[in-house]
């Protein structure tokens, strides 16, 4: 995924509790590195008031206790961080996760083969051989945007988003894929669905994937899929 970075990070105060430090205005995987290292940092040596850091793409939230520290303090903290170089981030897992491409379950594979100009068995395959990374969250629980889809799977969203899309589902749009984790709407292209559960009953680590992790799609049978999604 191109883009420039930065020639230095920008640092934007955020409400009274927060600073967001952007590494790059376009996504890029050396800004996606930087804002890994900052967080491994913050995680391994916190600043005094540090609360918690939230990556995205190309930048970090930082929240802190603003009855402890201020604005500028933190800013000041973050910059001394960054001065130190970088540092490898939290090695992440390799996550599996089950997909069945029936066109029940993956109504938009044959329009996503038309517009692509492939098979859809070639969909498939490129699909499958996709090198994911969990690179942030999104607005609902469990909502991992995965980064690393094949170019010639790379759409445009739908004019039009489609209402209650299965939880489970498959969806891509530009160089990102995701499996929902409830039933809402989307306008991304659903091309298969997973019986995978995102979404996990354990209060300390309540999703699947950690920012960072690697995601790797295993192709199931509809018979496969009907049993597991019970």
């Amino acid at each position: 995924m191109p883009g420039d970075t930065l020639p230095l990070p920008q640092f934007r105060p955020v409400a009274e509790r927060a600073v967001l430090v952007e590494f790059a205005d376009q996504i890029s995987e050396a800004a996606h590195q930087a804002v890994l290292s900052l967080d491994a940092q913050l995680a391994a040596a916190p600043f005094e008031g540090f609360v918690e850091s939230v990556p995205a793409y190309v930048n970090l939230l930082v929240e802190f206790d603003c009855r402890v520290t201020d604005h500028a303090q933190v800013i000041a903290a973050l910059k001394r961080q960054i001065g130190k170089g970088a540092m490898g981030q939290r090695p992440g897992q390799i996550r599996v996760v089950d997909v069945c491409y029936d066109t029940e379950l993956g109504p938009d594979l044959a329009e996503v083969a038309h517009r692509a100009a492939l098979s859809q068995d070639a969909v498939i395959a490129a699909h499958l051989a996709g090198d994911y990374r969990v690179f942030m969250y999104g607005f609902a629980p469990g909502y991992a945007y995965l980064g690393g889809l094949p170019d010639r799977l790379s759409l445009d969203r739908k004019p039009k988003p489609v209402r209650s899309v299965a939880k489970g589902s498959v969806i891509i749009a530009g160089r990102q894929c995701l499996v929902t984790t409830l039933v809402m709407p989307t306008g991304w292209w659903i091309i298969g669905r997973s019986p995978t559960q995102i979404l996990t009953d354990d209060p300390v680590k309540p999703f699947l994937f950690d920012v960072g992790d690697q995601v790797r799609f295993r192709r199931i049978s509809r018979a496969e899929y009907d049993r597991l999604a019970k």
